[in-house]
This record gives structure tokens, sequence and C-alpha cells, in this order.
């Protein structure tokens, strides 16, 4: 990889920002908040929308196999995560630390099962989700980018929303099948409204991306 290339550069800036929002979405994950009085989520979804955009740019822009190699690196490192997690859930803390053994467990305890869920999830909706894309890719050539973008979120999020919520919150008996239900439901509207909303981002995302790299064509 050349550093000094436009194109080597805006992948890994895509590829850091991808990897950074996945793993602080499981640290996070066993938060969980209200919408709207409506339903209940973990607070780690608001961060998924951004992957679902660097996910686009990146099938985009570095084809099927970009997507699918950042996405089994994702996995590598959630998992490294999930690691280092368990090592420190047991190692005993000093007296006097600042956070104990029982507020520490509470919180990372639970973002274990967030993060084993993740792990399957993530995996099976990227791989689908690059798929869906390049269906509607291949049909549309360079044009609806906002089909081949959102159609692709619809199917992958379907899968995604319910296999992690299953293993995260219904598994460990934080939920019943009508909480998953119920609140996997909504979830999952919730994320195909952002990524409605956040067409004219990718818009922007992709100009912004072809204007940086029309510059390297420029400078041979």
């Amino acid at each position: 990889m050349d550093f000094n290339k436009r194109k080597d550069l805006v992948f890994i800036i895509l590829a850091g920002f991808f990897i950074t929002n996945a793993i602080v979405a499981e640290l996070i994950g066993g938060k969980l908040i209200q919408f709207f009085g409506l339903f209940t989520q973990s607070i780690g979804i608001i961060l998924w929308p951004f992957v679902f955009v660097l996910t686009d740019l990146i099938n985009e822009h570095y084809g099927k196999q970009g997507v699918r190699k950042l996405t089994y690196i994702t996995v590598g490192l959630i998992t490294y995560t999930f690691i280092i997690i368990s090592i420190g859930l047991n190692i005993n803390a000093v007296p006097f630390s600042p956070v104990n053994d029982e507020n520490f467990k509470i919180v990372f305890g639970q973002s274990q099962w967030i993060i084993v869920g993740s792990i399957l999830a993530f995996l099976i909706s990227q791989l689908i989700d690059v798929y869906v894309f390049w269906v509607f890719k291949n049909r549309t050539g360079n044009k609806f980018i906002w089909l081949r973008a959102t159609g692709s979120t619809v199917v992958s999020q379907l899968i995604d929303t319910f296999v992690v919520q299953y293993v995260a919150f219904v598994l460990p008996g934080k939920w019943t099948y009508g909480e998953l239900l119920h609140n996997a439901s909504w979830g999952y509207a919730f994320k195909l409204i952002i990524a409605v909303c956040l067409i004219p981002l990718i818009y922007l995302g992709h100009g912004a991306i072809n204007k940086f790299l029309s510059l390297d064509k420029k400078e041979v």
C-alpha cells in the first residue's frame, strides 16, 4: 500500500472510522435507552448508521473485496476486544480502584453478550449487504446510488437487528421474546429511517472522494 497515493489514504481513513465505530458500539452497547417513549434499544445503535454509510462508500470505491476484507479484519478486532474484556473481568481490582470489580462486571459483562451477538450478526449482515449492493450495481451501473445503498441496508439490517438483540438480550434473560419482537422491530424501522435520511450524506461522501481522487490523476 502506497501511503502517498490518495486512494490508499482514503481507504485508511474510511477503514479507521469503520473499525472505530464498530468497536465503540460494542463497548457502549450495554446501556439501554428509550427512543421517543416507544421502544428500547442499545445506545450503540446510534453509531451503526455511520457504519452503513462507510460500507457503501467502501463498496463503491474499493469493491466487494474491499468490504469483505475490512469486515473480516473488524470481526477479528472485535473478537480481540472480547478476549481482552474477558481477561479484565477475571483480574481482581485493588481495594482503592476507582472502578471496583462489581461495577466493571456490570458494564463490561453485559457488553460481552453484545459483542458475541454483534460478531455473528455483523459478519452475516455485512456479507449479505455487499452481495445485495452488487446485485443492484451490476443492474444499474453507476446510476441510482441511493437504490443500492438503501436496498442493501434494508436486507442486511433485518438480519443484523434481530440476531444481535436476540443474543445480547434474550439469551442472558434481559428480554422476553415479546420484548425482542417489539424492540427489534422498532429498532429495524429506526435504522431504515436513518438510512433514508443519510442518502444525501452518501452522495456528499461520494462526491468528496471522487473530487479528492481526481487530483491524483491530474498530478500524474
